[in-house]
């Protein structure tokens, strides 16, 4: 992203609120950790299990503060920012652990913080540092992070992607009817508000056929044609891009300059509000994907992904723009890409998962010739709803995961209840990831059959009439990672 895609005033407001932010970190030292998520990848589920495992001493091997017992206390607090929702942990912990359903996605901003009190590992640490360390954890949508490269685009930029990506594979069937109703009309006539409906309506359409879990494609912006909220119906909603639009300036009054300037005030209303308050102050980020679901839809999800991603990383890049390179100014100096589900997956796959992720990250990162330093790449499941077995089959040991189905799932012709368990071959991934994209860059792209299954959170053991922290993958590594150099 370049310089331009603040201005001097949203520069001269961020660099205050980090001033303020810095100087409250003084007396109590505070990390802002954004999370967010493509496609369904499961940032309420990972939230919620990270704050119940830290909160009930859950498995956390490799996060050394609490291996080593230099954590005292762990507790919520307050949240410092009253402007933005809580994010409402007991309700989704409660959804986990008592109901055993998946809790409903968060569409909008929240926020929550847990407090860690601890013991530095260094003597000359105990003596200057307060031992507390505050996670204020920020949740959004992974739709708002990918609206931020269009503050770099005008509306005629915005639309010459849009339509030119509408028009690749299958998004050419599904952006088919807003295509049509585009350019069918003549957009330097005057301005009419039911055709600017109409152009919207079927805009948003085609954006949510791409959103559809059958085709679970990534790039998707603007993102809150997907979550409106509050702005639903607003003028700053109501616009869709225009293709093949001529070069001369807009016509005053037509329909292209209301497109124009509503695009703008999409742009001035929702996104830099967003990148000023929030994303500009956070220190540490964790973007979620669900790789395996991208697979198993096949190569086109899968690039769409890898060109999500590229926009997601752009937005990370390290001395991009004025604010970033400021002295008084704030920089997201760790960046995880975490795909998840790998319960969904055999142990033996999971090394896999991750090196898959990892190129998948290094095609992105070399995209945007940016260096891959602070950004590290893990395969995780915030909630683990399998366990592992074997099964004989021709006389050979075949390795599978046990779990629940969620109610309404078929396999192989058998509908479940939401009670019975099954097990599955998962299917593998293949151990050489410059294999996989050399198959996924090749004309007749067939990749590795992989059987996707939504099981439900899994029943909690007892130990001593007490339930078990929830069960996970990795989450204590991932944890290490974001801010376990903070406790040290």
């Amino acid at each position: 992203m370049p310089p331009s895609l603040t201005s001097f005033s949203d520069d001269a407001r961020i660099a205050l609120d980090n001033l303020a932010d810095r100087a409250s970190g003084l007396v109590h030292p505070t990390i802002r950790l954004g999370v967010t998520g493509l496609s369904r990848a499961g940032k309420t589920v990972f939230i919620s299990s990270l704050v119940h495992n830290l909160l009930n001493g859950g498995r956390l091997p490799l996060f050394e503060a609490l291996r080593s017992g230099r954590v005292s206390a762990v507790r919520l607090e307050p949240q410092p920012d009253d402007a933005i929702p809580r994010f409402q942990y007991e309700d989704h912990i409660q959804a986990l652990v008592r109901d055993r359903i998946w809790p409903d996605s968060t569409r909008a901003i929240s926020e929550l913080r847990i407090t860690l009190d601890y013991q530095s590992a260094s003597g000359w640490g105990r003596m200057f540092s307060r031992g507390r360390l505050s996670i204020d954890i920020v949740d959004y949508p992974g739709e708002w992070l990918l609206d931020l490269p269009l503050l770099a685009q005008d509306f005629r930029t915005f639309s010459d992607n849009t339509a030119a990506l509408a028009g690749t594979g299958i998004r050419e069937e599904l952006s088919r009817e807003w295509l049509a109703l585009a350019n069918g009309i003549d957009a330097d006539a005057p301005a009419d508000e039911m055709t600017a409906r109409r152009l919207s309506e079927a805009f948003a359409a085609y954006l949510r056929a791409c959103k559809a879990d059958e085709r679970s494609l990534s790039t998707l912006p603007p993102g809150r044609f997907l979550m409106p909220g509050d702005l639903e119906g607003s003028p700053a909603l109501t616009f869709a891009p225009l293709p093949n639009m001529s070069d001369t300036k807009a016509p005053k009054g037509s329909l292209r300059a209301m497109m124009e300037r509503r695009y703008e005030a999409y742009k001035n209303v929702v996104v830099k509000p967003f990148f000023r308050e929030h994303f500009a102050r956070l220190d540490r980020q964790i973007v979620l994907i669900d790789a395996l679901q991208a697979i198993n839809r096949g190569p086109e999800a899968v690039q769409d992904l890898e060109r999500a991603l590229t926009d997601v990383l752009a937005c990370f890049r390290p001395g991009h723009n004025s604010f970033f390179s400021s002295l008084i100014g704030r920089r997201i100096d760790k960046v995880l890409v975490a795909a998840t589900k790998a319960d969904h997956l055999h142990h033996e796959s999971h090394d896999r998962l991750e090196r898959l992720t990892g190129r998948l990250v290094d095609r992105a990162v070399k995209r945007i010739g940016m260096a891959g330093a602070g950004i590290e790449v893990m395969a995780i499941a915030s909630v683990r709803a399998t366990r592992e077995a074997t099964v004989k089959e021709d006389n050979h040991l075949l390795p599978v995961i046990v779990g629940t189905p969620i109610a309404g799932e078929m396999i192989n012709g058998e509908h479940f209840d939401g009670n019975k368990k099954t097990a599955i071959f998962p299917g593998d991934l293949p151990e050489d990831p410059e294999a996989f994209f050399q198959q996924l860059d090749s004309v007749n792209a067939e990749l590795p059959e992989i059987n996707v299954v939504r099981f439900r959170p899994p029943a909690l053991e007892e130990a001593n009439g007490m339930k078990l922290s929830v069960p996970h993958i990795r989450l204590d590594r991932t944890m290490q990672f974001l801010f376990g150099d903070r406790l040290a």
